[in-house]
């Protein structure tokens, strides 16, 4: 990967610890931000070497959404025309590609969020397996607050996370959301006093997943993401096909010895993908 300027990346024991560094920007998100996050995620996808990953962020807040100055500069987009409109489509096409990226990552991934997690930021967080907070944490969809509709992902991912009424209440007065109001919902896990204790836990949390046979944890996320968007026959006709898939008599065995040995299993990575186009 190129030098990074808008986060920080470590993998410590297998876990991914990604972190927006940019504090006296509220961490907000321009095409450089889009273009380092998407190649952070593909590099992680590939490798297999991590087997969660936290995201976090530094200062105030976890990010304030889109830069507005980039609404004027580098993504001003031409509605004169059906032409300019129609390509308006490919363009978002390509922004949402990135927070989709984080869903179907191999891995799960856990947001911490503190302070501000406005616009984008929602965007983002929805698309992760978990989401912890501080206790001065809100969320707020700021789209409708400049005149716009949501279009990243927000309106499509948190139907799937909290009540139809509650998202339609935040979407269309642009209200923020309070940390201890999102827990009551489910939107996040657990609210912590501190940046610093939430970040621990965050990174706990990563590292009992880490654990665990990592084959199995890419099943559990590709059954519970497709069950969420399926019946249940549809989604238990798919877990048999999954399951015959990745089964391992040796994973299982590991798993209980270890516990019964009251130590960590040992296994195997996910396998480092290459992509077709280098192939050759």
């Amino acid at each position: 990967m190129n030098t990074l300027t808008c986060f920080s990346l470590s993998i410590t024991h297998h876990v991914a610890h990604l972190v927006m560094n940019r504090p006296e920007a509220m961490n907000t998100m321009h095409p450089t931000f889009w273009r380092e996050l998407d190649e952070v995620l593909a590099h992680l996808h590939q490798a297999g070497e991590a087997r969660a990953l936290v995201i976090s962020s530094t200062g105030k807040h976890f990010s304030a959404g889109m830069a507005l100055e980039t609404f004027g500069g580098a993504i001003t987009m031409d509605d004169q025309s059906p032409e300019g409109r129609a390509a308006i489509f490919d363009l978002l096409t390509d922004i949402q590609a990135t927070f989709t990226r984080i869903e179907n990552l191999r891995i799960p991934v856990i947001m911490a969020i503190q302070g501000g997690c406005i616009g984008g930021a929602v965007d983002m967080v929805t698309a992760a397996c978990i989401r912890y907070a501080t206790q001065d944490a809100f969320f707020c969809i700021q789209e409708i607050n400049i005149g716009m509709v949501a279009d990243v992902g927000t309106l499509q991912r948190l139907p799937k996370l909290i009540p139809m009424g509650v998202v339609k209440e935040l979407a269309y007065t642009g209200r923020r959301m309070p940390a201890q109001k999102a827990l009551g919902y489910g939107l996040v896990n657990e609210v912590f006093e501190t940046p610093e204790a939430m970040l621990a836990a965050a990174l706990q949390c990563a590292q009992e997943i880490a654990s665990k046979p990592p084959v199995a944890i890419w099943g559990t996320k590709q059954a519970v993401n497709y069950a969420r968007d399926h019946s249940v026959d549809d989604s238990l006709r798919q877990m048999g096909w999954l399951q015959g898939a990745i089964w391992s008599n040796q994973h299982v065995r590991e798993s209980v010895t270890a516990m019964k040995q009251k130590r960590a299993g040992d296994f195997r990575a996910l396998a480092a993908l290459t992509r077709f186009s280098e192939l050759g």
